[in-house]
């Protein structure tokens, strides 16, 4: 949520905010429901304050009135109250000054690119053919165990999905990020309170029926809920995590042409990045995570390139968001294998994180997230850009001393 006072005090500025992300908002409205619950707050409190005065004074009549006008109005309060959340926590994150104002992923700003696409003197499979000729990638026992968009990894491609969540924990460690294994559910509180909603037309959590559970989507959501309710001192800021788990998405939304395979599935596994810092700092952990990334996939030697994304394509949470796109030769074109958001003190807010400044003011922290390896996109890209001409796919240098002595997958 943002600070109540950015609506109260400029709410032309957050109208426009939120009509620049094409989030549909009244702000006169909320507003309007915040009045009507401050004075309604302020009448029930003075009521509150004259009974127990009442009280004290033994005054029965005056107790009597006092509390039959609280029976009536205390309910009235309880629902205003309810309303104002409700419409409050509507309203997104403001983005950024810099980023770029747009509609959707067609006003997004190509930033950079890095490496050389492969040229192929023979015609190049898409991953679901190499990943089935080569016995390693199997979408229809996945079907027939889960349902579509489920899969199997045999003998290399298993080896690899390992590999690369290796070569990422290991790279970040030595980067200062802190491994973190996550539990692979979480309570509505924190994939609520991360912006990851089990309702509407792009839907992503799975709940657990009777219980307070979903399953994550990533694990920002149980590293974001790790310190909800804590103060945490500046001097540890910033604290860096690199967590792992298991991530499940419904992928309820309608999806285009090159979302089949290994680009768009149910479940997947993630190494994550995740970062708390202070206000003052959230700008270059944001460029740090980035760079971060950028160097994984430097490291895979995988062509890419730096996007970022414009306002219409940010979500109600990120307040600036950058994509890094891999090359994908069965698509001819770049998709998405990693995405790095800066969060400013929104899920903050949301889950009552706050750090204690050298001064001793308590004030609400930055978070930021961001892949480092998506095992689902980063073996698509792999698969398809190291692929040969006999069908076999060569294990880029970096991740060949966790691949157990294989340099190359083919039929053996």
């Amino acid at each position: 949520m943002i600070d109540i006072k950015l609506i109260r005090e400029n709410p032309e500025k957050i109208q426009k905010a939120a009509k620049d992300k094409g989030i549909e908002i009244d702000i006169g409205h909320i507003l309007e429901i915040d009045t009507k619950f401050r004075e309604l707050s302020q009448k029930v409190q003075s009521l509150r304050e004259e009974r127990n005065k009442a009280a004290k004074e033994k005054s029965i009549e005056e107790g009597k009135r006092i509390k039959e006008e609280l029976q009536k109005l205390e309910p009235e309060l309880e629902e205003l109250e309810r309303k104002f959340a409700e419409e409050f926590n509507k309203i997104p994150n403001p983005p950024l000054p810099q980023v770029p104002v747009g509609t959707s992923e067609k006003d997004n700003i190509e930033v950079r690119k890095w490496g050389e696409v492969p040229k192929f003197n023979f015609s190049p499979k898409d991953h679901l053919e190499l990943g089935a000729s080569l016995g390693i990638l199997d979408f229809e026992t996945g079907a027939k165990v889960s349902g579509s968009q489920f899969y199997f990894l045999y003998g290399a491609g298993a080896i690899l999905e390992i590999a690369l969540v290796q070569y990422a924990i290991e790279l970040l460690h030595k980067e200062g990020f802190i491994p973190v294994i996550t539990p692979d559910l979480a309570k509505s509180r924190y994939y609520l309170g991360t912006g990851y909603s089990p309702k509407g037309d792009e839907a992503q959590t799975y709940e657990i029926d009777g219980e307070d559970l979903g399953l994550i989507a990533t694990a920002e959501v149980t590293l974001a809920g790790k310190h909800a309710d804590e103060v945490i001192s500046e001097k540890d800021l910033p604290i860096k995590y690199i967590g792992y788990s298991h991530c499940f998405r419904k992928e309820a939304g309608a999806y285009g042409k090159f979302s089949k395979g290994l680009y768009r599935v149910h479940q997947f596994t993630k190494a994550e990045m995740f970062i708390y810092c202070t206000p003052a700092d959230s700008e270059k952990m944001h460029q740090h995570i980035l760079e971060m990334e950028e160097k994984i996939y430097q490291g895979l030697d995988l062509p890419y390139r730096v996007v970022e994304m414009c306002t219409g394509d940010l979500g109600a949470m990120a307040a600036r968001k950058f994509d890094i796109e891999a090359w994908m030769p069965s698509r001819q074109e770049y998709g998405e294998v990693t995405s790095t958001s800066n969060c400013t003190d929104y899920q903050a807010r949301n889950l009552n994180i706050r750090y204690r400044t050298k001064d001793g003011r308590s004030e609400f922290l930055h978070m930021l997230n961001g892949t480092a390896i998506a095992t689902s996109r980063t073996p698509l890209a792999i698969l398809e850009n190291y692929q040969q001409e006999d069908g076999s796919v060569l294990i880029p240098k970096t991740l060949q001393k966790y691949m157990h002595g294989i340099k190359k997958i083919d039929r053996k």
